[in-house]
């Protein structure tokens, strides 16, 4: 089935939420790091001025810049009232307002807008959709990261999660995943599946994160080779 564009949410994080999220330090600037779904984030952007070398993978990159703008302003109004919503599901301490939110979220998607045709002539943006093969040999990455996909879309399957999962850890010598709730901040029974089973293949670890925003999300699952 095609990847469509008017299925998809586009919302953008950036750099600083980013390293609070997977617990990202001055030493990671050393190391090639892959990103899945980063999706409009402005991390790549962000990332690479300060000297990091990032690379993202998403299907959203197969889209023109145009197509990606107007989506993001088609579905700024409904976000910010679904978040309306369902603010106390937040904790509103780093992020105090809902203007502040949308604020940082447009101002995210704008840098990567801004950086996304020389990102993709620099192959920093590449059109990818987990779990399918990346053309790259097994470790070319120091560091995976995922940011609000993998895992929390349970109805994905547990299949999916295994298989998106085990490519990454093909292609990386580590991932982090973050969150690790569903979207309604549950931690599943697949959820738990998922990670019994990369135990027994690598060394796994849960810890604590400094970035709060959604109640009960603040775990960054760590799998090392």
């Amino acid at each position: 089935m095609a990847f469509k564009l008017d299925c998809v949410v586009p919302w953008g994080r950036n750099l600083e939420e980013y390293k609070l999220m997977f617990q990202l330090n001055d030493s990671d600037t050393e190391k090639k790091i892959a990103g899945f779904g980063d999706g409009p984030a402005s991390f790549n952007y962000e990332a690479t001025k300060q000297g990091y070398s990032v690379t993202s993978f998403d299907p959203i990159y197969q889209f023109s810049e145009n197509d990606l703008k107007k989506r993001i302003e088609e579905v700024r109004i409904t976000v910010m009232q679904q978040m309306k919503e369902n603010k106390d599901n937040y904790v509103w301490t780093n992020i105090k307002s809902l203007d502040e939110l949308e604020d940082i979220r447009m101002s995210a998607m704008r840098l990567f807008l801004s950086d996304y045709q020389q990102g993709k002539t620099e192959k920093r943006y590449i059109y990818h959709e987990l779990p399918n093969k990346l053309p790259y040999a097994d470790n070319t990455f120091d560091i995976g990261i995922s940011s609000h996909f993998l895992l929390m879309y349970t109805t994905l399957g547990y299949d999916f999660h295994v298989q998106a999962m085990t490519e990454m850890l093909r292609i990386c010598k580590e991932i982090r995943i973050f969150p690790i709730v569903d979207l309604d901040a549950n931690h599943t029974e697949l959820i738990s599946k998922v990670i019994e089973y990369f135990k027994n293949y690598y060394d796994v670890e849960i810890t604590d994160t400094p970035y709060r925003f959604q109640k009960d999300a603040n775990k960054l699952l760590v799998i090392r080779k």
